[in-house]
């Protein structure tokens, strides 16, 4: 059976706090993620925010009609250089 996690953060002026290694290991989660802090009964919650893909972000960035890989869109550049 696993140990419980049991870490302390201190809060700065700014209302910044630093979350620990073994917390942020335990959640999976580095710089430029986000987490969310969720009030249940009289306890709150600490998870992280997921996307459903972690590609969602780039769907829709390609030019439509154009083919996918980089043979392909060389191939493509170079139609469209007239070579």
């Amino acid at each position: 059976m696993r140990k419980a996690l049991r870490k302390q953060a201190k809060i700065t002026s700014k209302g910044q706090i630093t979350v620990p290694r073994e917390i942020r290991r335990a959640l999976g989660v580095g710089p430029g993620d986000k987490l969310i802090f969720e009030e249940d009964g009289a306890a709150m919650r600490v998870r992280p925010v997921r996307e459903k893909s972690p590609f969602a972000k780039y769907r829709g960035i390609g030019i439509p009609g154009w083919p996918s890989g980089r043979k392909a869109i060389v191939g493509k550049i170079r139609e469209l250089r007239g070579r």
